[in-house]
């Protein structure tokens, strides 16, 4: 039997040579009608501290958006969304970048940014868990480097069954006992992460 590609160990490693990516904590998300169902309605203030504390470690910050241009959505550029959520704000010298694929690296610069200034460790937080934010840690651990996951730093929202009406009220999508709720994803997330694709932490044990 393989060992895992990545097993688990202790989160932090030198500092200079990590980076924090925050990932889609943007306005778009709170103009969306599952936006009231979120797991984490206070994922703003997470994704701060989480971010203050990454700056105190000297640690790089990587601010990403998601966009889907011309797509008349809450994430199209045109609607002036596509924004990090009021009360984060990026600092000089934090790059930002814009995505229109799930994970960050296929369509932006992400990986050369990375490597050229010698990030071996990278920390995922952001929106939504089981996708951009999973995804993107996946990516990160095939391409390299060391993963840590910061599962209370990221937020989902229920998951409609695939075979469920679309465009129905989110009552009634709460409702259904097909729906997936948040728990379950977040549980399904950090399985299928750890000890083959990343570390997972919590807010606490990095912040203090």
């Amino acid at each position: 039997m393989m060992p895992p590609a990545h097993p688990r160990r202790a989160a932090i490693i030198d500092p200079m040579t990590r980076a924090l990516l925050v990932i889609d904590v943007q306005e778009s998300f709170r103009r969306m009608p599952l936006w009231p169902a979120v797991s984490a309605p206070d994922i703003a203030a997470r994704t701060a501290r989480l971010a203050d504390a990454a700056r105190a470690a000297g640690d790089l910050v990587v601010w990403i958006l998601h966009t889907e241009p011309a797509s008349d959505t809450p994430f199209d550029p045109a609607s002036g969304h596509v924004r990090l959520i009021e009360g984060l704000q990026a600092r000089d010298g934090e790059p930002v970048l814009t995505k229109t694929s799930r994970n960050a690296f296929t369509t932006t610069n992400l990986q050369q940014l990375l490597t050229s200034r010698g990030i071996r460790e990278v920390l995922v937080c952001g929106i939504q868990t089981e996708q951009c934010c999973e995804t993107t840690a996946r990516l990160a651990a095939d391409l390299g480097f060391t993963v840590t996951f910061v599962t209370d730093a990221t937020a989902t929202f229920p998951i409609p069954h695939r075979d469920a009406p679309a465009d129905r009220p989110l009552p009634e999508t709460l409702a259904d006992p097909a729906t997936l709720p948040t728990d379950q994803i977040i549980a399904r997330t950090e399985y299928a992460l750890a000890g083959r694709f990343a570390t997972i932490a919590t807010l606490d044990s990095l912040t203090g």
